[in-house]
């Protein structure tokens, strides 16, 4: 199996598109044609890291965090970066990111964190916008629902938890075929009209490729009259951080307790109100403090993120909880949910969770 085929599955699920502006997801080193032995998962891509993929004999690696980002400019040993790069393309590993994109898919890196917590009603905290795209096409009435059930089949007509979305209207089509055509109605030279069915639906724009290929196999003219056009209405499927319910209402320090308990932390930095019970909880996986606005706009009782500065914790004017639990801690869980990905797809590859991979920062507490 290629690496490519892995790469090219995990993308189906977690589009490059979706990555922000800043990231460099995708792959970093190595040969996208090149047979997959073992895979080895981690948080970050380090020198420990590389080591143990040797051992392991796993000739891919899949980290969350990318080991460059673009504003490194120099690869050498003389820089801890250079050295890991260095040392897996000497060794014949490939480094596979799957960064912000995975952030910002419904089922990634917040919805496991969300799930660890206990929350339901989930919903993305800061939807995605200019990621839908609307099809607009036009299918004699007898041959339209078989078009229909392609553009569905191939992801279409979802909106929320909706799914099969579609607006129809009946109308009028006309068209002559020149001498060359092979129409499916009508006579060359003749002028004909024709019953149809003009038909509306919406798609996320990544999928446009595949949803036109649905189309063209499945529209019985030999021209299919079609247009496209750009939205943009927030993406419910894809964005930034996470918001949800706690099955019943928490006091304030049973809820601490909780957040300690399930992500396994030593400490938490908090700030804000800190009496009462809350009950409504936002999330985000690493640094999220830029999603405190749509926590307070959310009605969040809890916000709960990691890297918050300082004078972050005065921007919540006692509205919410703001909880700092720790950038590894907030996203160690990912590298169960990349396996499950994997051994999901991949029944007969080895995939392993790195050992080596560890928290860079330390607590005295």
């Amino acid at each position: 199996m290629k690496i490519e085929e892995v790469t090219s599955y995990l993308e189906s699920i977690a589009p490059l598109d979706y990555q922000e502006s800043y990231d460099n997801a995708g792959l970093i080193a190595g040969d996208s044609q090149g047979e997959v032995s073992n895979i080895l998962i981690s948080l970050d891509c380090t020198e420990a890291v590389v080591n143990e993929a040797v051992k392991k004999k796993c000739n891919l690696i899949i980290s969350h965090h990318p080991p460059i980002f673009p504003t490194i400019k120099k690869i050498s040993t003389t820089h801890a970066i250079g050295r890991t790069l260095i040392s897996a393309i000497r060794n014949g590993i490939s480094i596979y990111a799957i960064h912000t994109n995975l952030d910002n898919v419904f089922e990634g890196v917040n919805h496991q964190l969300a799930t660890l917590l206990g929350l339901s009603n989930l919903k993305i905290l800061a939807p995605m916008n200019n990621k839908l795209s609307k099809l607009v096409t036009f299918i004699p009435g007898k041959n339209s629902l078989q078009v229909m059930k392609a553009l569905w089949t191939a992801g279409a007509g979802n909106i929320g938890n909706y799914s099969q979305c579609s607006f129809q209207t009946d109308g009028t089509g006309t068209f002559i075929p020149n001498a060359d055509a092979n129409p499916h109605i009508g006579k060359s030279g003749k002028i004909s009209t024709v019953k149809e069915k003009r038909v509306e639906v919406i798609f996320p724009s990544v999928n446009t490729n595949k949803i036109l290929d649905a189309l063209h196999k499945s529209h019985p003219y030999e021209e299919v009259a079609y247009y496209l056009s750009d939205l943009s209405n927030p993406f419910q499927s894809a964005g930034a951080g996470m918001i949800g319910n706690l099955s019943e209402s928490l006091a304030i320090p049973e809820f601490l307790e909780r957040v300690k308990s399930k992500l396994e932390v030593k400490c938490i930095r908090y700030s804000g109100k800190t009496e009462g019970t809350v009950k409504r909880i936002a999330v985000c996986g690493g640094a999220g403090s830029f999603l405190l606005p749509h926590a307070i706009k959310s009605k969040a009782d809890v916000f709960i993120t990691a890297d918050i500065k300082y004078h972050t914790f005065f921007e919540t004017e006692n509205k919410l909880l703001l909880l700092d639990v720790g950038h590894w801690e907030s996203e160690v869980g990912t590298k169960n949910l990349i396996l499950r990905l994997i051994q999901k797809k991949f029944h007969n590859l080895a995939a392993f969770l790195a050992d080596s991979d560890s928290n860079p920062v330390n607590y005295y507490c």
